[in-house]
């Protein structure tokens, strides 16, 4: 009885999400870590992200390394409007929120730091805010990727526009390049173990930038 339990109520992915701006001039940028995440996942599943006008982004779905069907998406909607794409699929295909895992920035946490967690506000992060405003629920599982904040800007600061939206380093975009080898690593897990059991290794990963939070 308590193994069925468990079983119930183990979180397994099945709709990958990663927030982040279309148009040329946000690749690569901090905001649109997210994006970058995914198309790690892509190319590594080998399966191709092609725009779907239906679910307003760009959508792939294929099968993970467990041999389980997964579904890919990378929202054009700007960042903003991220759960207009993703309520799209999720009404489409009938998916509860809890198997939608968000992958997307975040500067309270450390240049390359990696937290992943089952449920929780959004912090702040408008991606995250419509995220939650559309599918109904706080309840659903992210993987938050640290992108640092410089030293002196806070939230609400206007420079914090133009760092979320600067390109990393030469330096930085190696780093990062490991970072989402991680993060990689990090969503094979949920889809082996389940999110709670994953937590244990995606919150302990020793990948920090040697200088956060004082990033030109």
């Amino acid at each position: 009885m308590t193994e069925a339990t468990a079983k119930t109520t183990l979180v397994i992915p099945q709709l990958i999400v990663g927030l982040g701006n279309p148009e040329p001039k946000y690749d690569q940028t901090r905001h649109n870590i997210g994006f970058a995440a995914l198309d790690v996942l892509s190319r590594s599943w080998q399966i191709p992200l092609v725009e779907n006008r239906k679910f307003q982004g760009e959508y792939g779905e294929g099968i993970a390394p467990t041999n389980d069907k997964i579904r890919l998406l990378k929202p054009l909607t700007y960042m903003n409007r991220s759960g207009q794409a993703i309520q799209a699929v999720t009404s489409w295909y009938k998916l509860p929120p809890e198997s939608v895992l968000v992958v997307y920035d975040d500067m309270d946490l450390p240049l390359g730091k990696t937290r992943l967690r089952l449920s929780g506000s959004a912090g702040g992060h408008n991606g995250m805010k419509s995220a939650i405003a559309h599918l109904g629920t706080q309840n659903f599982p992210r993987l938050r990727i640290g992108i640092g904040r410089p030293k002196g800007v806070s939230n609400g600061d206007e420079n914090t526009v133009s760092y979320v939206l600067g390109k990393f380093s030469v330096t930085e975009t190696k780093f990062v390049a490991e970072v989402l080898n991680f993060v990689c690593e990090c969503v094979e897990l949920c889809l082996k173990q389940g999110v709670e059991k994953a937590m244990n290794r995606c919150n302990n990963n020793g990948l920090v930038y040697p200088e956060p939070g004082n990033i030109k």
